[in-house]
Formats: C-alpha cells, structure tokens, sequence
C-alpha cells in the first residue's frame, strides 16, 4: 500500500507539471479575438499560434491557403500554422453567416536563430535585425566594412539574396599614406691612356703613330710640353736631331652623385581610389590613318596610387602601385621631323596589410653596372713598364639604389585654422624693407598653431595633424 500510494502521488504530481506547462505554452500562443474588432496577427513561418474567439463561430475561411493554414480544435479556438512568407485574411462567420472579425496574418521568415548567431559572432555591434516580406532588413552601426560583410554574409545562408543592408559603418574610415621615394645614384669613371708618335722625317710629314690618339704638332723646341683640348690630357713633345717624338698623356677621373627624395602624402575613404603625379607630361607622336599624327601625353615624375580597406582593429589594407620616372634622352629616338625620347622607370605593386602608424619598405632595388675596357697595340702593349705607353684602360661603375617606404594612418578632419601652409612662413617685404634694406621677405609673427608652425624652419613637415 505504500508503494501504491507513493506511486499514484508521483503520477498526481507529473500531471499537474505537465498541465501548467501545457497551459504556459498554450498562453503564450494564444490570441483571443472579440466580435466586431479586426486583429493583426503575426505568426511565424513553420509555427502556430492558437487563436480563440469571445464568441463561438460556424465557418471559417481564409484567403491564401499558401501563405497560412488552420484547423478547429472547437467552437471557439482554432489553430493557425504558418507556411510561406507573406499576408492574408482569416474570416470568422456565426451560424447565421454574420460576420464575426477578420484575422489579418502576417506570416513572417522565422530570424530568432539569425539573431543569436549575430550575437554570438559579433557580440559588440549594435545591429538591428527585422523582416521585410520574405527577406531580412539589416540596420544599426558597426564598428568597420569587415564586420558588415561577415553580418551581410551570415544573413544570406537564411535568406539567399534577399538581404536588405542599411547598417552604416560608425568607425574612422579615412587613411593618410605617407610614401618616401629615396633614390641614389653613384658614378665613378676612370682613364688612363698614352699615345707615343715619331716623325723620322719632320717636315715631310711621314712618321708613325703609337696609341690611337691623334697628336698635336709638337713645333720646333725639343722638349716642349702644352695641353691637350681634352680635360686631363698633357702633351710632351721634342726633337732628337732629324726624329720628332711626340707623347700624350690622358688621365681622367669623373665622380657623381644624384640624390632623388620625394614625400608625397595623399587621404582616401576606404574603398576609394587616390591618385598622385609629381612631374609633367611629355608629348609623344602617335601615327594616325590618312598619314596623319597625332600628340599623346605620357606622364612622368612621382606616381602613387592606391586604394585603402579599413578592417578589424585599426588593420589597413593596402593596394599600392607607386612608380619613379624620368626622361631620358640617351637612349630615345627620331622619325620623321619628331625626336622621341625614352623614358627611365622604376615602379611596383603589390597589397600588403599593416596597422595605424606602422610602416612597410614594400620596394628595393640596387643596380651595379661596371664596365671595364683595355685597348693596346699588339705585342707592344704587353712589354713590362714601357708597354704601358701602348696601352689605354678605361674604367666606370654606375651604381642606384631606389627604397619606397610607406606609412599609413587613420585620420579624421580638424579646424582649418588648425593647419598650416609653407606660405604661412613669411610675408612680402614693404617697399622700404625691400629697397632700403634688401629684404626679400618677413618672418610671420601671427599666434596660435599657425604661428608656431609658421616660426619653424623649411625642413619641418607638413601635411595633416594626427593626434
């Protein structure tokens, strides 16, 4: 008896259990429309709501069986599932076939587990989540383009391409790119030749020439010495009885260096495009039908392009192509009534990925041409010590090296008082300043960020001002 009892009490309390269950859950979905009074009714695709009626009712009709569906569960309470994305009317009649209400269902695309995926994928945006029809409507802020994409694209594994995006991106998006182009250019040349000549008859102008070089007339003193037209050449000339001897040494050494700097700073929204040209254009003929020519311009001197990604934690991406260029009349050509020169062109691209401040040396380039000639006379030119007077050796080295450095930072606007022009610096002369005292030009005294900037030297820097 005791188990008996324990038993039917255990049951007694599972039933009571499970019937508040039952009821709690039947509240939840229960609507209950009143005689007289239209009702809006949201239901959820592949769910039902149960709706029940103040007043009992005879017939039931609905206008788009697709969209929704019902059953009687009795005179008042009926079952509405939800199929398809979309509205239709559910009309409730009395036995007299008076109408009681009509039910407007909204059936909507079930986003409850859209809304937890967001949550849990990017727990710190603020993004709103609704439904449109049979899509889903993306709103609110987030906090870059990368976080927006990854939303956009969770959103179309539950509604394939129908995905409204009205989420706007609350972070900086704006970035500076600092380009340092550094070009050095080192030449070294060396010449050493000797011509020897002797003239066995003098005035009868018959002789023999040694080394290549043409010789000056040495006149009549012996042991004359004068200078060639060329840099570093030295004549030496003089008479032994009826022979005339000639000598004429040429030693030339050449040094060069060419130093190119160029610091271009240029702003872009992500995902836009920036470009940049230091230089000019130089004008190239084009052949045209009829015979006839036409005039193109090739740009030449600094160039930058690039196009910024501002994504996840202050990360910038970057899509550069800078180039270096020149003219180079050396190596161009002529056609016609036109001389066309070449160009020299060192350039790059590539995409690389860095922080806000931090910098990349994305180019390098170091050429070394050398080039060594020796010309002598047969047989001659190889006997010790004397046969370096017929010998020639001509010796050059050509060495650049080009670096490209870049710098990207995220910036926003400021006051433009708060910036400075390199004009800032100095202010025209009166006439007496000028005139009197020939001054060309007068420091800037004026105060606040202008005037200090103003008070520095033409080696500071300008461009934007980062905190």
């Amino acid at each position: 008896m005791t188990n008996a009892g324990f038993f039917k009490a255990a049951l007694l309390g599972l039933a009571v259990f499970f019937s508040s269950f039952v009821t709690e859950l039947q509240a939840e979905n229960l609507q209950v429309v009143r005689k007289g009074a239209s009702r809006d009714l949201v239901v959820t695709m592949n769910r039902a709501v149960v709706v029940e009626s103040d007043v009992p009712f005879a017939e039931l009709s609905i206008a788009n069986p697709a969209i929704a569906d019902f059953s009687t569960l009795s005179d008042r309470t009926i079952y509405v599932l939800g199929k398809a994305p979309g509205r239709t009317t559910l009309t409730l009649l009395d036995e007299t076939g008076k109408l009681i209400t009509n039910v407007e269902i909204h059936v909507s695309t079930d986003i409850s587990e859209f809304k937890e995926r967001i949550q849990q994928i990017l727990p710190n945006e603020r993004i709103e989540v609704r439904t449109a029809n049979d899509g889903i409507v993306l709103s609110g802020s987030v906090s870059s383009t990368a976080r927006m994409e990854r939303a956009l694209a969770l959103a179309e594994r539950y509604a394939p391409e129908r995905v409204s995006n009205l989420m706007v991106v609350s972070g900086n998006q704006q970035v500076m790119l600092k380009v340092r182009f550094a070009e050095m250019q080192r030449s070294v040349s060396k010449q050493l030749s000797t011509s020897l000549a002797i003239d066995a008859l003098g005035a009868s102008g018959r002789g023999a020439a040694f080394g290549g070089s043409n010789l000056p007339s040495t006149g009549t003193t012996a042991g004359g010495v004068s200078a060639g037209n060329d840099a570093g050449a030295a004549f030496f000339g003089f008479d032994v009885g009826s022979v005339e001897i000639g000598i004429l040494m040429q030693a030339l050494e050449q040094k060069g260096v060419v130093r190119t700097l160029a610091e271009p700073n240029l702003t872009a929204l992500s995902g836009q495009e920036a470009k940049f040209l230091a230089g000019g254009e130089y004008p190239i003929p084009v052949a045209q039908d009829n015979d006839t020519t036409s005039i193109e311009f090739k740009p030449f001197g600094v160039e930058l392009n690039f196009i910024p990604h501002v994504v996840d934690e202050n990360t910038i991406n970057l899509e550069l192509a800078a180039a270096v260029s020149s003219i180079d009349p050396t190596n161009g050509f002529s056609t016609g009534a036109f001389t066309v020169d070449a160009f020299r062109r060192r350039d790059t691209s590539t995409t690389v990925s860095l922080r806000d401040g931090e910098s990349f040396a994305i180019a390098g380039l170091l050429q070394d041409d050398f080039r060594d000639n020796n010309s002598q006379v047969p047989w001659l030119g190889d006997v010790p010590v004397l046969g370096s007077l017929f010998r020639s050796a001509d010796y050059q080295r050509a060495q650049t090296e080009l670096v490209i450095i870049v710098t990207a930072h995220l910036v926003t606007p400021t006051r433009g008082e708060a910036l400075a022009l390199p004009t800032d610096r100095v202010r025209l002369p009166s006439e007496a300043d000028l005139f009197l005292n020939g001054r060309l030009m007068k420091s800037n005294r004026a105060g606040g960020t202008v005037g200090e900037v103003a008070r520095q030297d033409f080696t500071g820097s300008y461009g934007y001002v980062m905190d």
